[in-house]
């Protein structure tokens, strides 16, 4: 119905799975790289995991058409909800085998699959079984699937299982019963949603992919569909989706803001609210004097003070732009004075400070680096000066782990997004920075308003950010086994610079004893862990690590 009016030759948002479609963010590149190293190598299992709609399935497909060795023969099962004697039968009919005359035996299933297993291995083949929407399988089903890895020849297993489930897999392998299941599985993958940058550049992916010349949605629309979907891709197709049928209704070439929420609300049933916003640009100087006078106001009516670290304007570096306007609402700062002011009315009051490129100067300072704002992206910034960024979305224990000053991206009332930096935590209670001006909040004041999004800077051991895995070679690998043996004795290895299986079993124990995913590759948040477990080198970080106080 729109295509025509975008100009577009499809529909770019449709929620069938498509290849053609798939977006490659970090996260999925890394799911990915996953599940072709599981069906490269041989036997065991491979575990995705990942909410509803995070792209699952259109990864398996993507894995299936275009990344599968040629030498496999592949086997899905789609509809998991059958007994142990259906899947054994489902198995045998994808992978073409002749069902044996006894086909309501499991055992004449299990020997002709066997059999056909072993003539594929003679001949060369690789055999293949995925298994979709996988936390749906039954535990004698699951017992079964088990049972399949004992399929074997005297060096290697026969068949490769990846397992695709939603988070509820993870927690039916770790029920006590499954625990014989959950210790063969050799790689694990979560799929988180995408971050606010890779929605907006999502969006715009998919709609160059289905012929878009110019602007379809402006910039305050992707925004918004990233606030109301938190950057699930399902969720993120049917939001636009129906803003597109809505602009078209109207006549608008352009989607915008208001267009995304009222198609939010159509999805979802509930009227859309309206709200004001205010316009309020308070400039670096005057923010500090406000959040200091409505902070030290509480001394005289004896409530708890928030504290003020310092009272410096950030700086940035942009000849083209110039200050924010001082305009200082008198009603928020006189409804503050008589107590201690709330992490959002501080936020509010700092108004335009709190844009991601203030946030990054304050950041990239942290580690006596300059952030340009207008010149080169931020993370080629970063490179220049030998560090990495990592954009995640997590909990406040992922960011507690990595133990890096983070940029935290934390939603008001309204629905409008601010940019604060995490410098410090203390227990129970954590420092900000907002707009150069540090205050000091209890964490779950924090937590009410941070819906997970964090990007923080690191400094990769080689300058460059690389995932280390069994096979490579390179100085990297050294700085891990050195490293890794500095941290704990029980992971001290002697080796060379190659990644291998030693290593490979080192690194999935650190990753158990870390509660991290278990998959015996170091990629950025193992490294940087082990960075943050060592004293080091006046790396900034918010609590001094374990072994700098021993």
């Amino acid at each position: 119905m729109y295509t025509s009016f975008f100009g577009l030759h499809e529909k770019p948002f449709s929620i069938t799975p498509d290849p053609r479609y798939l977006f490659m963010s970090e996260r999925h590149g890394e799911a990915l790289a996953h599940l072709v190293y599981g069906v490269t190598e041989s036997g065991g299992f491979v575990q995705l995991t990942g909410e509803v709609g995070t792209g699952k399935t259109t990864l398996v497909r993507t894995l299936l058409l275009n990344r599968m060795p040629d030498n496999a023969d592949v086997a899905v099962v789609l509809n998991p909800q059958i007994s142990a004697h259906e899947f054994l039968l489902t198995i045998c009919e994808e992978l073409h085998i002749e069902v044996p005359a006894a086909k309501d035996s499991i055992k004449a299933l299990t020997d002709a699959l066997n059999r056909h297993l072993l003539a594929a291995h003679a001949n060369g083949r690789r055999t293949i079984l995925v298994v979709d929407e996988a936390q749906n399988l039954a535990p004698a089903v699951l017992e079964q699937v088990r049972l399949l890895t004992n399929l074997e020849t005297a060096k290697q297993k026969l068949l490769q299982i990846i397992l695709i489930g939603q988070p509820e897999l993870r927690e039916l392998l770790a029920r006590n019963d499954l625990r014989q299941l959950a210790q063969r599985i050799t790689g694990r993958y979560h799929l988180e949603p995408l971050t606010r940058e890779e929605t907006a550049q999502y969006i715009e992916h998919r709609l160059r992919v289905a012929g878009a010349l110019g602007e379809v949605m402006d910039g305050g629309a992707r925004i918004e569909v990233f606030r109301l979907s938190q950057g699930v891709p399902r969720l993120i197709n049917v939001i636009c989706d129906r803003a597109l049928l809505g602009a078209y209704s109207q006549e608008s070439r352009v989607v915008t803001r208001r267009l995304i929420r009222r198609a939010a609300a159509e999805v979802s049933g509930e009227l859309e609210k309206t709200s004001t916003l205010r316009n309020v640009g308070i400039a670096a100087a005057i923010i500090a004097v406000a959040i200091a006078i409505v902070s030290l106001a509480s001394l005289f009516d004896g409530s708890p003070l928030t504290t003020i670290e310092q009272a410096v304007p950030v700086e940035i570096a942009d000849t083209e732009r110039a200050p924010p306007v001082v305009v200082v609402e008198p009603a928020l700062v006189a409804a503050t004075e008589a107590r201690e002011p709330s992490l959002m009315e501080q936020i509010q009051m700092a108004g335009e400070l709190t844009r991601r490129d203030f946030a990054l100067s304050t950041l990239f300072g942290l580690w006596n680096a300059k952030f340009v704002n207008g010149s080169r992206s931020s993370c080629e910034q970063a490179s220049d000066a030998g560090l990495a960024c990592l954009s995640r979305r997590g909990t406040w224990n992922n960011v507690k782990q990595l133990n890096r000053p983070a940029i935290l991206t934390v939603f008001d009332e309204d629905g409008e997004q601010h940019d604060v930096v995490l410098t410090a935590i203390h227990g129970d209670s954590a420092d900000l920075s907002i707009g150069g001006v540090t205050v000091t909040h209890p964490v779950s004041a924090i937590m009410e308003y941070w819906y997970g999004e964090y990007l923080l800077l690191w400094r990769p051991p080689g300058g460059t950010p690389v995932a280390l895995m069994p096979g490579i070679r390179s100085n990297e690998v050294s700085w891990l086994r050195t490293n890794l043996g500095n941290i704990d004795e029980r992971y001290a290895t002697t080796g060379s610079d190659e990644y291998d299986s030693e290593l490979e079993g080192i690194v999935r124990q650190f990753q158990r004893d870390h509660r991290l995913d278990v998959d015996g590759l170091a990629g950025q948040q193992t490294q940087i862990i082990i960075n943050s477990l060592l004293a080091s080198d006046g790396t900034p970080r918010l609590m001094t690590p374990l072994l700098a106080r021993e």
